[in-house]
């Protein structure tokens, strides 16, 4: 059970075929097929179920891959403590969909110009995924909207503030003017996946009116402004979101008020790598903005 085997396995598991895996891998299909086989041999259980040309994850295989993941991710931290002065490896960043289009680019632009053989994987989800993607070791570190639906200060990370967002909630052109939540006129949210905390804070501010309120999940911004737009629904964006548009649509924006987006990272957890991303992230945000006034 040696660490390339556990790569090709996770590889496979990710990707639910040995043929996907063995073309992200570069290795020959027979090839990744004969290692899963052998750490199945050696293990004395059944990783897989064959469906197919798929490949579905049995409860022995579900119990490796949490122990794999560990593994690979501390594998990865030794080889970087062995080179303290220079990020090397591969980071995996998580980050919110509005994080990643608003605040990275820059920043993760300049750490590949700095530091280009340190290799930068990112991924988005919604706030609470990304915690539990971090304590799970799928991910070395993650932006999020603290603190996420289901997450309190006991939770096992350790974080840092990065920025601090404004938000808007966004209602159609024609709807009246809102100066508090009785003053609306719509009970349906759109906005993205349970564990958004943007999503939490757009619910909770709505239930102030008295009325239940109904979700509409979508996975985009532009996708939750064109619902809204027809006159659907609300949603909450990021004034850092609308300012990347080049032409806003017409809508009525109503702050809610400002969340910060902080870095988490297991405790102990500390590379050059992590280090050289602090560095980038510094002073992305400027808490002084104010929001659009509806």
């Amino acid at each position: 059970m040696d660490l390339v085997t556990l790569d090709i396995f996770r590889t496979v598991a990710q990707e639910g075929s040995v043929t996907r895996a063995a073309e992200r891998l570069g290795r020959a299909q027979s090839n990744v097929t004969t290692r899963v086989q052998q750490l199945e041999e050696q293990l004395g259980a059944a990783l897989f179920l064959r469906e197919g040309r798929g490949m579905q994850l049995t409860p022995a295989g579900e119990t490796l891959l949490a122990y794999a993941e560990r593994l690979l991710a501390l594998a990865e931290e030794a080889r970087q403590a062995l080179h303290p002065g220079e990020p090397t490896g591969r980071l995996r960043i998580g980050a919110m969909e509005s994080t990643a289009a608003a605040r990275l680019p820059g920043p993760l632009a300049a750490l590949h110009a700095r530091w280009p053989r340190l290799t930068l994987e990112l991924r988005t989800a919604p706030s609470r995924q990304l915690v539990e993607q971090v304590l799970a070791h799928q991910l070395d570190c993650a932006l999020v909207a603290w603190p996420p639906p289901g997450v309190d200060d006991d939770t096992p990370v350790q974080r840092s503030p990065v920025c601090t967002e404004s938000l808007l909630l966004a209602l159609p052109a024609s709807h009246p003017p809102v100066a508090r939540p009785t003053d609306l006129r719509l009970h349906l949210l759109a906005a993205f996946a349970q564990g958004c905390s943007y999503r939490r804070i757009g619910e909770d501010w709505m239930r102030q009116a008295g009325s239940p309120v109904e979700v509409l999940e979508l996975a985009s911004y532009p996708a939750i402004l064109a619902c809204v737009a027809a006159g659907r629904c609300a949603g909450v964006v990021p004034q850092s979101v609308l300012d990347l548009l080049r032409h806003p649509p017409a809508l009525r924006w109503v702050p809610l008020g400002r969340c910060e987006t902080m870095l988490v990272h297991r405790p102990g957890y500390a590379t050059p790598a992590l280090a050289a991303l602090r560095q980038a992230l510094h002073g992305i945000g400027d808490p002084s903005s104010e929001p659009t006034r509806s």
